[in-house]
């Protein structure tokens, strides 16, 4: 099983939540909102290809608009390669935490 990096994963989840709505702007949006901060085009165009490539994603560009000044949106989906390793990381997610005590800071003694 090849892991994820935390930004495949984040991307993929991004992906998967926004469904028929994923296309870049909405995935760069919906990943900035997950951790917190303004991504470049760049840090998300760039893993959606290459998640592309290793057969998690796949892709499809919509009919041109008049809106869009002529210019087609490019949307994603998850493959079933795509779902299985979400799913194959969350398991392993799940493996690590189980049985960890609960994370509480703890004042050091001294």
């Amino acid at each position: 099983m090849e892991v994820l990096s935390r930004t495949e994963e984040l991307l993929l989840l991004s992906v998967w939540k926004l469904q028929d709505n994923a296309y870049g702007l909405s995935i760069r949006k919906q990943f900035s909102e997950l951790i917190g901060k303004d991504m470049s085009v760049g840090a998300v165009y760039i893993p959606l290809e290459r998640l592309k490539k290793k057969g998690l994603l796949s892709s499809w560009e919509s009919e041109p608009t008049e809106k869009r000044g002529g210019r087609s949106k490019r949307f994603y989906t998850l493959t079933q390669q795509g779902v299985a390793a979400l799913s194959a990381v969350k398991a392993l997610q799940d493996k690590a935490w189980s049985g960890l005590p609960e994370l509480v800071f703890k004042a050091s003694r001294g």
